[in-house]
C-alpha cells in the first residue's frame, strides 16, 4: 500500500440508485440488487471531489489503483485490502494488431487478471459492512481473486464453479483459501445454488453485480485509460463481455470524469466482444432488444465470456448504443488464431478472451466498424499462463551428434 493510503478518510460516496429506477439507497448498509432486481449504482458528490483533489494531484500519485480513491466507496482507508494493484500498461500490437493498436494487459494485477479490480473493492466494502461469510459462481479468475482477498482480512469464502474450469483456475482457488466445489452446470446454475444459500442466510452474494461495489473496482480501469491517454480518450475499446462489469464500470468512470471536467464529452466506441458459441448480448443487440435472453448450450474455449445471461444486460447495451459501437461474436477458430499471432508476431501471450478482443477487432475493421487511424484498446483480462497452449515435444539427445543447420 503506497504512502498515500496511510490516514484515515472519508470518501464522496452519497447514496446508491437502482440502475433502472433510479431509486435510492443509503449508502453504508448491506445492499444486494434494488427492489426492482437490478444492480445497484454508486453515486458521489462530484462537486465536492473537484474541490477536494485535482486532475494534477492525481497525476502526481503513485500510479496505482489507489490513487483514484476519493472516486471509490471504502470510507475508511484501514478498511482496504491491498496485494499491489497496479496500473496495468498499454503494449503496442504492431504486427499481429496494426500500428494503433494497444493491448491493455490486465494479467499483471494480483492473480493475474482483472478480476482483482472488482474483487478488491467488493472486499473492501465487505469488511466495511461487516460481512464474515461470502460466496460466489465463478469461470475461475473471479473466484481466485476473491479467495485471495477474502482470505487476507479472514472473511470466509465458498465458490462454485463449473465442473469444467480449467484446472489451474480450480486449484488457486482452494491454495489461496476459499472452499471451492465443482457443480455439473454452467455459471448460471452455480449462481442459482449461491442464490439459494443467501436467502436462507448462510452467506452473502457475491455474484456479479449482485453487490454494488465490483463495478467500482473495475471503473478504475477507465479512469487509467483517461489518464494514460493525456484525458482523451481512444477510439475504441474492444471488452471481452460475460457479466459485462467492466464495461458498464468504464462508461460510469467517462461520465464521472466528464463531470469532474477532466475529459470532454467524446468517447470510445465500445465493443461488448462475445464468442459465437455464447453470445447473447450480441443476438440483443442486433434484434434491438434492450435485455437479453438465456443463451442456451453456452460452449466456447474462451471460459470467461461463457455466461449465458447477465444480470446488467441492459447497461452494457446502453453504452454499446450510446457510444454507437457494437456488440461482436467471434468463433473459437478466430480466437486461437488470434492467440497464436500475437504469441509468434508480437511475443505477447494473451488469454483466450483476449483474443477474442483482437479477432473482434480484425473483424470490425474488415466490416469499416473502425479504421486503421483509429487509436484502439483490445482489454486482455488475464495472463495468458493460466491457459492450455500447444506441446512443445522437440527434443535433442545430447549424446549423440547434432545437426546444428537442422537446429
Amino acid at each position: 500500500m503506497n504512502q498515500n493510503l496511510t490516514a484515515d478518510r472519508q470518501t464522496f460516496v452519497t447514496h446508491l440508485e437502482c440502475s433502472i429506477t433510479g431509486e435510492r439507497y443509503e449508502a453504508d448498509q448491506l445492499h444486494g440488487l434494488s427492489r426492482a432486481g437490478r444492480p445497484l449504482l454508486v453515486r458521489y458528490d462530484l462537486d465536492a471531489v473537484r474541490s477536494a483533489v485535482s486532475r494534477d494531484t492525481i497525476e502526481a500519485r503513485p500510479t496505482d489503483l489507489w490513487r483514484w480513491r476519493e472516486l471509490l466507496p471504502v470510507r475508511h482507508t484501514s478498511n482496504i485490502v491491498s496485494l499491489g494493484e497496479i496500473e496495468t500498461p498499454l503494449v503496442p500490437l504492431t504486427k499481429s494488431g496494426g500500428p494503433n493498436v494497444l493491448v491493455k494487459d490486465e494479467g499483471r494485477l494480483p492473480t493475474g487478471s482483472f478480476k482483482a479490480r472488482g474483487l478488491v473493492m467488493a472486499v473492501a466494502m465487505a469488511k466495511e459492512l461487516g460481512v464474515t461469510k461470502i460466496a460466489m459462481p465463478t469461470n475461475g479468475n473471479a473466484g481466485a481473486a476473491l479467495a485471495a482477498y477474502a482470505t487476507r482480512c479472514g472473511i470466509e469464502t465458498i465458490v462454485f464453479c463449473p465442473d469444467d474450469t480449467p484446472e489451474i483456475n480450480v486449484r488457486e482457488i482452494a491454495m489461496q483459501g476459499a472452499r471451492v466445489w465443482r457443480v455439473n452446470g454452467l455459471i448460471d446454475d452455480c449462481g442459482a445454488i449461491v442464490g439459494k444459500g443467501a436467502a436462507e442466510g448462510r452467506w452473502f452474494d457475491f455474484s456479479t453485480l449482485k453487490e454494488p461495489y465490483r463495478i467500482e473496482g473495475k471503473k478504475t480501469m477507465g479512469l487509467e485509460l483517461a489518464a494514460q491517454f493525456g484525458w482523451k480518450l481512444p477510439d475504441a475499446i474492444f471488452y471481452p463481455t460475460g457479466g459485462g462489469t467492466g464495461l458498464i464500470g468504464m462508461w460510469k468512470a467517462f461520465d464521472e470524469l466528464e463531470k469532474l471536467g477532466w475529459i470532454g464529452s467524446e468517447r470510445p466506441k465500445m465493443f461488448a466482444v462475445q464468442a459465437s458459441g455464447c453470445a447473447p448480448i450480441v443476438r440483443a443487440f442486433e434484434a434491438g432488444e434492450e435485455h437479453a435472453e438465456r443463451w442456451e448450450d453456452a460452449s466456447t474455449v474462451a471460459a470467461g465470456i461463457r455466461v449465458p445471461k447477465a444480470v446488467g444486460d441492459f447497461l452494457i447495451l446502453r453504452a454499446v448504443r450510446e457510444s454507437g459501437g457494437q456488440a461482436l461474436a467471434v468463433g473459437d477458430p478466430a480466437i486461437l488464431k488470434a492467440v497464436d499471432a500475437a504469441a509468434k508476431q508480437d511475443g505477447l501471450l494473451l488469454c483466450p478472451e483476449g483474443g477474442a478482443t483482437l479477432a473482434a477487432y480484425h473483424q470490425a475493421l474488415n466490416t469499416g466498424l473502425v479504421d486503421e487511424d483509429d487509436k484502439v484498446v483490445l482489454f486482455n483480462c488475464a495472463t495468458g499462463l493460466k491457459y492450455p497452449m500447444p506441446e512443445a515435444p522437440q527434443a535433442l539427445d545430447r549424446t549423440r551428434p547434432i545437426d546444428f543447420d537442422a537446429l
